[in-house]
């Protein structure tokens, strides 16, 4: 398979890239690094690197980002924020993306345990992390009729980045990166569509 890796380079997506690289084709994308280029919240430049990527059989996002901050700091710009990485910035490449995939493709998102367990100065991952679980819902009948699959995998904290950020989730048992990257797996080379798969 050949399959475009957004956030390839991260924490997450530098153990997608390290499981599947023997037996596919990977093509990762990022802001800076990368095979190739992209911004993420920006269509044009969206457009750019498909043009640049050719076809794909699989479009894996391991990227975008929101702010934290307390509730009563919150404004609307904190919002816009993350909608317009995390949440359009991933569906952007969905949307977008769909025109560029072989037949039998799949679209691979990310959200985040915060959207049903969340933690102090997470409302706006919170908010986010259901947006792009609802998206994924609502697309996967319509893309299934054009052969497209299309899951969002929704981690817990990683154990890759649990002492940088652990503090942030009191209680919250670290997840494998084993175990999150086999739902990245799940998505990538299952049958399953509509799904949000929890890893956490």
């Amino acid at each position: 398979m050949k399959i475009l890796l957004v956030g390839g380079t991260g924490t997450i997506g530098k153990r997608i890239y390290w499981r599947l690289q023997d037996a596919h084709e990977i093509v990762t994308a990022g802001s800076k690094s990368g095979d190739v280029q992209v911004d993420m919240t920006d269509p044009h430049s969206i457009e750019e690197m498909f043009t640049k990527t050719g076809k794909l059989d699989a479009i894996v996002v391991a990227a975008g980002g929101a702010p934290m901050a307390p509730v009563q700091e919150l404004t609307q710009e904190h919002f816009y924020e993350g909608i317009r990485s995390k949440m359009m910035g991933q569906i952007n490449l969905a949307l977008i993306g769909q025109k560029h995939l072989n037949p039998g493709g799949s679209i691979t998102l990310t959200s985040g345990i915060l959207s049903e367990d969340p933690i102090a100065l997470g409302a706006v991952l919170s908010t986010i992390n259901s947006a792009v679980n609802g998206f994924v819902i609502g697309a996967a009948g319509e893309l299934l009729r054009q052969g497209i699959r299309i899951n969002v995998v929704s981690p817990g904290i990683v154990e890759d980045s649990a002492e940088a950020i652990g503090s942030y989730f009191p209680g919250h048992n670290p997840v494998p990166m084993e175990r999150v990257v086999n739902g990245y797996l799940k998505s990538i080379l299952g049958i399953c569509t509509g799904q949000v798969i929890k890893a956490y």
